[in-house]
């Protein structure tokens, strides 16, 4: 069953009082709590609906800390073991583990953002939540201010970075390609790959080389990886060199901050995981936990998209990208997951 959850939920949510709240847990992937990214996107939802309702922090809403993928099995357990009333695990990289935990905790409930769990049988496993995402249709968006920033600058090049080369990141890849060809067709995309999300000094290296080639915006979607990205086009810029990075997950505006107060962080691909932990939440605490659903977030429910505020971005380029947006809403354009080559 397919279950979408409008993103008005957390707007609209009524505040709770602390005695009918939750006992909320966050695992964290090997990115950790802080990597201005997925993770901290995520936390970031628990910890809105934990003052929401009143609770404490380390008490009624907490995290453990993967410092390896080996990690996920051990601290998924800790918290089933505890009896949470809802585990978060954020990232397809914990589908397996995920599998394997829920299966022996079938009275335990669970959130998997990014992926869906199955059991040997291809169903849906009944304890788990599955939270999934159109990156594809928010990476459109961020494809169109790359391709008409670089063709009003009057450059012909821009550039991907993503983390693991799997589908899912594909997904994001797939999305900018078609929105830069939307608007600048004959614009160059160079695509690079890193292999892992924890590593910045790889993705200011795998920056380096783009920004080389002539790329003047690179979106990342890689991670704690992709704050290499933004720190090289920090220091490129602060060189009098220009150059722009595209966040992801989060507003990362603030992570390109450089002296004088501007960002080199153009805009940012949002994915709503706040949302998506912030509501699961409120359902399980209103006796609605999802388990066995997939929940979809998408531009037609704000689930993906830009940030409400883009100081960098012209407004005659937010005016093009709010008519694409529309379109993809509404079904007039179909983004394709898949990216044009592989």
């Amino acid at each position: 069953m397919n279950y979408t959850v409008l993103a008005w939920l957390l707007l609209a949510a009524a505040p709770a009082s602390a005695a009918n709240s939750i006992r909320v847990g966050l695992v964290t992937d090997i990115g950790g709590i802080d990597d201005k990214s997925f993770n901290q996107g995520t936390w970031e939802g628990i910890k809105q609906y934990g003052k929401e309702t009143g609770g404490k922090q380390g008490k009624d809403y907490k995290y453990l800390q993967s410092t390896a993928e080996a990690d996920y099995v051990p601290n998924l357990s800790t918290f089933a073991d505890e009896k949470l009333d809802l585990i978060v695990a954020p990232g397809f990289l914990f589908t397996n583990a995920m599998i394997e935990v829920a299966s022996r905790y079938p009275q335990q409930k669970f959130l998997l953002i990014d992926s869906v769990a199955k059991d040997k049988t291809g169903k849906l496993l009944p304890n788990v939540a599955d939270a999934v995402f159109a990156e594809q249709e928010g990476s459109f968006l961020v494809g169109v201010v790359a391709g008409l920033k670089a063709k009003a600058e009057r450059q012909d090049t821009v550039g991907f970075v993503g983390g693991m080369q799997f589908p899912l990141i594909e997904k994001f890849q797939a999305g900018f390609e078609q929105g830069v060809k939307a608007v600048y067709p004959e614009c160059k995309i160079l695509v690079d790959y890193a292999g892992e999300f924890g590593n910045p000094g790889k993705g200011q290296a795998l920056a380096a080389k783009q920004f080389g080639a002539g790329a003047y915006v690179i979106f990342h979607a890689a991670g704690g990886t992709g704050n290499g990205v933004i720190k090289e086009a920090k220091e490129r810029t602060q060189r009098r060199e220009v150059r722009w990075a595209i966040g992801v997950d989060k507003d990362q505006y603030a992570d390109g901050i450089y002296a004088g107060g501007k960002s080199a962080v153009l805009t940012s691909m949002m994915k709503r995981v706040d949302v998506a932990a912030h509501d699961v939440a409120a359902m399980t605490r209103d006796g609605n936990f999802p388990g066995g659903q997939v929940l979809t977030f998408a531009l037609r429910n704000k689930g993906v998209g830009l940030p409400a505020r883009n100081p960098n971005v012209p407004t005659e380029i937010l005016a093009q990208v709010a008519g694409f947006e529309a379109k993809i809403a509404s079904g007039a354009i179909q983004v394709s997951e898949v990216p044009a080559r592989k």
